[in-house]
């Protein structure tokens, strides 16, 4: 299955190290970062999930839920969960999804036997509050992922969702954005009455409106 940005998250109900859950119903009405790895005790894997552990109160403010999946079983993981506290320094402080029938992994396309074998590759499903796929990530197995730049994209969401504006390469929270090339100057007025220097008519920066 071939998920596309704007399709409905697919809902499950899956075991994990936090006991059952029901997707839909453990997301409630904030957003969250569905990701995979491919395995239990592997190296990358063991720095990634204590990285997302020591963003948590990152993504607490941004209202979103960290959850990982991989076709490992539950108890593997609640084992391989203190290597990471003892090796990162940080505690798994989100559930870890045991998939050993890849039914979440298939369901999300996150199984590609072209990438070596039949493990999960290194995806990322940021999912907003309507349920709805924002943004997918695909890594290779040997590269870790980055989550400052993922906390990057979650906040260029969550801005362009409120205000009618994108936000250039490579920004960050309090730079400069775009006006929307869908308003006329006299409806960007209203809306961005300190103004912007145009560019190109079809690129005006502005400063970022909830600052």
């Amino acid at each position: 299955m071939s998920l596309r940005l704007g399709d409905t998250a697919p809902n499950f109900t899956a075991d994990t190290t936090e006991g059952e859950i029901d997707f839909h119903d453990w997301l409630g009405d904030g957003w969250g970062m569905l990701m995979s790895h491919p395995a239990d005790f592997t190296p990358v894997c063991t720095t990634e999930l204590g990285a997302v552990g020591g963003l948590q109160e990152q993504f607490a403010k941004r209202r979103v839920k960290a959850i990982v999946v991989s076709v490992d079983t539950v108890e593997d993981h609640k084992r391989w969960s203190s290597d990471i506290e003892e090796t990162q320094g940080q505690a798994v402080n989100f559930p870890i999804i045991g998939d050993s029938d890849r039914k979440v992994a298939e369901l999300y396309d996150m199984i590609h036997p072209n990438a070596g074998d039949t493990s999960t590759v290194r995806s990322v499903f940021i999912i907003d509050s309507n349920k709805k796929i924002r943004m997918t990530l695909t890594y290779p197995k040997s590269a870790g992922r980055n989550f400052d730049e993922i906390l990057r994209v979650i906040d260029s969401l969550q801005l362009t969702d409120n205000y009618k504006v994108a936000t250039p390469a490579n920004w960050q929270d309090g730079d400069d954005v775009i006006v929307s090339p869908a308003l006329s100057n006299e409806e960007a007025k209203k809306l961005f009455p300190a103004g912007w220097n145009e560019l190109k008519p079809y690129l005006r920066m502005t400063r970022q409106p909830n600052k």
